[in-house]
């Protein structure tokens, strides 16, 4: 038996924007399907038509794990959907080999209106399980479910939860040899997670075949061999996993605006201007300038200023960082015991950041400098930018310098003994 499980040749699937159009299309297509002429015509686009999905190709083999990205409306569930026979391609080819258990949508296969326990019947006679076999995994899909005391109430009463779970496990009752999941992990507990998890893990010793769709890179890099990014319906990338992520993550970094459209305004005092914040710049290990770092480099913030009347003291730096999903950090040198006594009539203050954790592509920085005492607001400097050079390996948000090490108490014990 071949090892191959899913075969896609250069399928293409093509919508209509006008719901008139698409009507009237569909019967042509109809039609032209009854006298053997081509669904969907010869490829080329009608009026108001675009294509959802255009000349995608991919293989997944026994125990392989396909991970399928792209942003909203990258043709992800569309490609699903063919794969589990949903939706008809209008060009290419699509080879299933054994039997598909598919997550496509939260609650899809499901009515409603019956119970939980009626659903399992229902689905299982789609799948091609007699009443028989299904009564017969019917306790192990309730079990794993964890929704016992529900099973008999109608679906429509069901938690987007409760209804995933009920469709992980008739999915996984069924043995398939290829399964197709949709974000289904991004809803439930983590100890259904967790459950779901190990479970994929058995299947795939098994030699089952996945298709993993997800907004989770940390998830995709994890458990996927191969990598199918999808942009505007095209293949952006096709094979390695880490250089995928990599090639997505800078994609969406250069359509997503900077955090603030604004520039530092250095010629502008925003405050009382006993003392003003006159220049800020970055410094790499060796003191020397620079606009670009990487995560984890060593740096230095250098921020000049004068004091234009009477000289100051208690004077606090309040510095606040921000990534473009929010605030990375919060600090004022109060924080960290130190006094800058009486300021000078010009000087500089260095911060010197050991590691910088950001795993973003770009920081700003917020200045303040207010009085300790009362709180009065020197100046205030904003959107200072730092720009950083990501670890795509990495996908979280911050970036930790750890080390890892195993420690065995036995070995450790005859250790101790020798020595004595």
């Amino acid at each position: 038996m071949t090892d191959t499980l899913i075969k896609v040749e250069n399928v293409s699937k093509k919508f209509c924007r006008s719901l008139k159009r698409s009507l009237r299309y569909g019967i042509q297509d109809l039609g032209n399907e009854l006298i053997g002429r081509r669904h969907g015509g010869n490829g080329e686009l009608r009026e108001d038509e675009f294509w959802a999905v255009k000349d995608v190709s991919f293989e997944v083999k026994r125990g392989e794990c396909l991970g399928l990205i792209g942003r909203n409306g990258a043709g992800k569930t569309t490609l699903l959907r063919m794969l589990n026979g949903l939706i008809k391609p209008d060009k290419g080819r699509i080879e299933m080999r054994g039997r598909v258990g598919a997550l496509i949508a939260l609650g899809a296969g499901f009515n409603p209106i019956l119970t939980g326990r009626e659903n399992i019947y229902v689905n299982g006679a789609v799948l091609g399980l007699s009443k028989k076999e299904t009564g017969n995994k019917i306790e192990e899909i309730i079990d794993f479910a964890e929704i016992r005391e529900f099973i008999d109430s109608p679906v429509q009463s069901y938690s987007a939860g409760m209804t995933v779970r009920l469709g992980f496990a008739v999915a996984a009752a069924l043995d398939p040899h290829i399964l197709l999941l949709d974000e289904v992990l991004a809803v439930g507990d983590v100890g259904f997670q967790a459950k779901c998890l190990n479970t994929l893990s058995d299947f795939r010793k098994k030699g089952t075949g996945f298709v993993l769709v997800s907004h989770n890179m940390h998830q995709i890099s994890r458990y996927c061999d191969q990598l199918l990014y999808l942009k505007g319906g095209h293949v952006a990338h096709c094979g390695d996993v880490e250089s995928g992520i990599k090639q997505f993550l800078q994609h969406m970094d250069a359509n997503q605006p900077s955090i603030e459209t604004e520039a530092t305004e250095w010629s502008r005092v925003y405050g009382s201007g006993k003392v003003i914040l006159k220049n800020a710049t970055f410094l790499d290990k060796d003191g020397l300038p620079v606009n670009h770092i990487r995560t984890g480099d060593t740096f230095s913030l250098a921020i000049d200023y004068e004091c234009p009347g009477e000289l100051v003291s208690d004077t606090i730096l309040d510095i606040v960082i921000r990534d473009k999903e929010g605030t990375l950090y919060q600090g004022t040198s109060a924080d960290y015991g130190v006094d800058f006594g009486l300021l000078s009539q010009a000087g500089r203050m260095i911060v010197t950041f050991e590691h910088m954790p950001a795993n973003s592509t770009e920081v700003q920085f917020f200045l303040t400098l207010l009085n300790a005492k009362n709180g009065e607001i020197y100046d205030w400097k904003r959107h200072i930018r730092l720009k950083i050079t990501n670890n795509a390996i990495l996908n979280g948000r911050v970036s930790l310098t750890v080390s890892w090490a195993l420690s065995n108490p036995i070995l450790n014990q005859l250790e101790h003994r020798t020595r004595i």
